[in-house]
């Protein structure tokens, strides 16, 4: 007869399957991305042809499946077409029904401002810093957002920042974060915030990229930090080759999220990951992420896939399905076993 011990270990490391359907105590759920808002130039975009929002049926699609977390991008652009302007009312009344239907089906949202630390500013995309783009319209977006959105059913967390990379030295990422945080808690103390890291919020370069973002002070002690994890040689997330010419093998996401949830335990914090994702042409992808969220899972670390929504169309990672509703992508097979992390100590 096998020792406990051994049934264990083989449930952790082989068996990701079987670990994750075993979790009774939900902790914090894992989801998926519903990509779109996001789609399009802001200012040409025109809704519901080059951009969308999630509709009821894609809501409907992922909480039949157990994908109660939605993370939702959306531009900063189309949000708040003037800095330090009023929000766009029929922008944020998408972000609102949104929320709302999810709320009606006990789905969670982020909202997760998908401008990698920049804004188009008339005809300029600028780095947040160079004039005439400051700290104080990131803040003042996220001020609003939260005195729109504070105290909805549905809504789960504010994402600050999808993958900021390459920020101006002298105007730091932590520095803009820090910002936003004071600004949403004048509004709202009980809402998590989303952190992301810097150098495109890569897990496996969090130690050196964003360590710094350990200082970040929240009165209402609610902070969840956000990196990201792609499986593929450059962690692009691009997958230009072949499982054997991306050189992947079965645990190389536990190996690039490692630093990461090793830095969450080392500073007792709460950790996302708010994308990763793979081909769904290859069982072996299957397989690597069956062992990234077993491994996310036992360490209490939650997230959602990158990405499903309703204009994907030839994208090698979505989780959108087809056949109008009726017939699932590859992904979900193993994603429909990771429903929660674990509780860790702040459950």
């Amino acid at each position: 007869m096998k020792s406990l011990y051994t049934i264990f270990i083989s449930l952790v490391c082989f068996g990701g399957a079987a670990f994750g359907q075993m979790a009774a105590t939900p902790g914090m759920p894992f989801g998926v991305n519903l990509a779109g808002a996001e789609f399009g130039k802001a200012s040409t975009g025109v809704y519901g042809k080059n951009y969308v929002y999630p509709s009821a049926a894609d809501l409907d699609y992922f909480a039949s499946k157990g994908l109660k977390l939605v993370r939702l991008p959306f531009k900063w652009e189309r949000m708040q077409p003037s800095l330090n302007g009023d929000l766009n009312k029929e922008e944020l009344a998408r972000l609102i029904n949104v929320i709302s239907e999810a709320g009606k089906r006990d789905m969670l949202v982020i909202p997760d401002l998908h401008n990698y630390g920049r804004r188009g500013v008339d005809t300029q995309y600028l780095v947040i810093g160079q004039d005439p783009l400051k700290i104080e319209h990131l803040s003042n977006l996220w001020g609003k957002l939260a005195k729109a959105l504070h105290g909805m059913k549905g809504l789960y967390g504010y994402g600050l920042m999808n993958e900021p990379h390459d920020m101006l030295p002298t105007v730091p990422w932590a520095k803009m974060a820090q910002a936003c945080i004071q600004e949403i808690r004048l509004q709202d103390t009980a809402t998590p915030i989303y952190i992301g890291g810097n150098s495109w919020s890569s897990a496996e370069r969090w130690v050196e990229e964003s360590d710094d973002l350990k200082n970040l002070y929240d009165p209402s002690h609610k902070l969840i930090f956000e990196a990201h994890v792609y499986f593929d040689a450059d962690a692009s997330g691009i997958y230009r080759n072949s499982y054997e010419v991306e050189k992947a093998n079965p645990f190389t996401g536990v190996a690039r999220v490692s630093p990461f949830i090793k830095w969450l335990a080392k500073n007792n914090l709460k950790g996302f990951i708010g994308e990763f994702g793979i081909p769904g042409d290859d069982p072996r992808w299957l397989v690597c992420m069956d062992h990234f969220l077993s491994y996310l899972q036992q360490n209490g670390v939650h997230a959602a896939y990158w990405a499903a929504g309703p204009i994907w169309v030839n994208y090698k990672l979505s989780a959108q399905p087809k056949e109008n509703y009726k017939t699932d992508a590859p992904q979900m097979k193993i994603l429909q076993r990771y429903l929660y992390a674990l509780p860790n100590s702040y459950e």
